[in-house]
């Protein structure tokens, strides 16, 4: 057993409220949390608590020095038949090694040796010293030791120098003094068992209690230590694990150490409790911070709604405009299905049903296009003036600012321009699917193959007339003009009946379809403008994300929460 492993338990415990109590200060910080009584975080990195003091205290050659060297395996103290240590020796750590004399009675000695950093020594000139400086400088050291280890040599362990020394101290010093006999490997086991006996009556008469009382020999130890391997025998029959098992449950059970431990966890258990109220309070927030959203989410869906519920009215203005403009399309049938026009376009081809049908599509479309392009413009300013209302809500609710309007104005002005051209391409496509043209198509084939059949004879007839006439044929050119006569008439009837009767089957038939295109555009009405409170809605997606970004940092938090919970939990019970 090593140095390090003196108080192992402690230690890990120690080293666990550490890691709990950085992590409290962490995640305090990540929180944002103000904590009443800051962690001490600079106490923290620098170690918080103080070395284990050990005093070492016997007469000259007592073993002191043996005794220590064994207990770490490493060469800390001098060792010689002669005295050594001509003064009181404080060992601590330090890096790089030096001896600082603090007054010519006491040296400090830093050496680069781990244990030092948890176990400080106090190695003593004797108790027996002829300079009486050492005795007082050692009894200084007495009240803050954790441990005092007074050293008998097996060869004497009666001698009256230490038992008077040990008799002059408090009874509080008493319970942490425990008593070795070095050298113990020099006597039999029956040997041993009478001098143990001997030093209990010693003690009872001395203290009134007995001490615990180690024999061993602290060379045995040492060397145990330094052979390769470990000679783990050897040490055994040292006597070093019973007083090191001993050493250890007193780093384990010290008061002073464990009452700190304690202090410092209760300190970490109120912050945590603290980080908690905080946690929660900042869960309850984002709830409520949803829920405002969610509200301001209805509301543009309530705007919305009133755009809808208004469409009625204007698609009675739409119907009103198909109307007009299919009473202003058979306005322009007529005007070409007059008898010349008609004649023209025997000849040069008819193509007046694409025609009416393109210039109907693009009057209407226009129509609709600006209605669309008006409702747009009263979408845009409500949306702006929520928007404008919007943001000292959303700062005072959850503390974001929502920024300038010029992101808004670039997303409302494409919205709008999207509202309109899904509007007007609805138009295009609402009249393309009632086949305004087929029926008039089919119409204008039959009315044009009889205009042209009676166009043909007539031309036939005078023709015929002409050459008769030419030829000087008297009565011939007045016969055959006086036949063409009636197919002009009949062409001229002909034309003006199909004109009529086509004109108000078209007329008819666009008026009927009135209901059936206003019924298609309301829903793309509906969804242009939905699309477009979509856009609008999607400018709260900052405020979203960092809803959803807070809300996810909370799930890593409360677990870490979770962790330091359990682990203080575990070190308060070990405590």
């Amino acid at each position: 057993m090593s140095y390090y492993r003196f108080g192992e338990h402690y230690f890990a415990t120690r080293e666990r409220l550490i890691d709990v109590m950085r992590g409290v200060a962490d995640l305090a910080r990540d929180t944002q949390t103000e904590l009443p009584e800051p962690l001490p975080l600079a106490a923290l990195e620098n170690g918080f608590f103080s070395p284990f003091l050990f005093v070492v205290c016997g007469e000259v050659n007592a073993g002191k020095s043996t005794l220590i060297n064994g207990l770490f395996g490493q060469d800390l103290c001098r060792v010689n038949i002669l005295p050594e240590t001509d003064r009181v020796l404080w060992y601590q750590y330090g890096d790089p090694a030096r001896d600082s004399e603090i007054t010519p009675v006491l040296q400090e000695c830093y050496r680069p040796i781990e244990f030092l950093r948890d176990f400080n020594l106090i190695d003593t000139p004797g108790t027996n010293s002829v300079v009486q400086d050492h005795q007082e400088i050692t009894a200084r050291f007495l009240p803050t030791a954790d441990l005092i280890l007074f050293v008998f040599p097996v060869t004497n362990p009666w001698a009256a120098s230490t038992w008077n020394f040990i008799s002059e101290l408090p009874h509080e010093s008493l319970q942490r003094c425990a008593f070795i006999i070095q050298q113990a490997d020099q006597r039999q086991a029956a040997d041993l068992e009478v001098i143990l006996g001997h030093m209990a009556d010693l003690s009872i008469k001395r203290l009134g209690h007995v001490p615990p009382i180690f024999p061993v020999s602290g060379k045995m130890a040492y060397e145990a230590k330094q052979a390769t391997p470990f000679a783990e025998d050897r040490l055994r029959l040292s006597g070093y694990p019973a007083l090191e098992s001993f050493i250890s449950k007193k780093v384990c059970e010290s008061p002073q150490r464990r009452n700190t431990l304690e202090t410092w966890r209760s300190q970490a258990a109120a912050a945590l409790r603290r980080v908690e109220d905080h946690i929660e309070h900042q869960t309850r927030e984002f709830a409520t911070q949803g829920r405002f959203l969610d509200t301001i989410e209805r509301e543009i869906d309530d705007i919305r709604e009133r755009f809808v519920a208004r469409l009625t009215r204007h698609l009675a203005g739409v119907a009103e405009v198909f109307e007009s403009e299919a009473l202003w399309g058979t306005k322009l049938l007529r005007r070409r299905l007059w008898l010349i026009p008609s004649l023209y376009r025997l000849v040069n081809g008819d193509r007046t049903g694409p025609e009416l049908e393109a210039i109907f599509i693009e009057r209407l479309q226009a129509t609709v296009e600006a209605v669309a392009e008006k409702d747009g413009l009263e979408v845009v300013d409500v949306c702006r003036q929520h928007w404008n209302a919007l943001g000292q809500r959303v700062h005072s609710a959850m503390g974001v600012d929502l920024g300038s309007a010029a992101p808004l104005d670039d997303t409302l002005a494409h919205a709008k321009k999207r509202f309109v051209q899904r509007l007007g391409r609805a138009a295009r496509q609402g009249i393309g699917n009632l086949k305004v043209r087929n029926p008039i198509d089919k119409d204008l084939r039959r009315r044009n193959r009889a205009l042209k059949a009676f166009t043909i004879v007539t031309l036939l007839l005078i023709t015929a007339g002409a050459t008769c006439g030419a030829l000087a044929i008297p009565w011939a050119p007045f016969l055959l003009c006086g036949l063409a006569m009636p197919f002009i008439l009949g062409g001229s009837l002909v034309a003006a009946v199909t004109r009529r009767r086509i004109s108000e089957e078209f007329q008819s038939r666009m008026l009927a379809t009135c209901g059936s295109f206003a019924t298609a555009l309301r829903v793309d009405y509906e969804e242009a403008l939905r699309l477009v409170f979509q856009d609008y809605t999607s400018s709260l997606t900052a405020v979203r994300s960092h809803l959803a970004q807070e809300k996810l940092a909370i799930e890593p938090r409360l677990r870490r929460w979770h962790e330091l919970f359990l682990t203080l939990k575990a070190i308060e019970q070990e405590l």
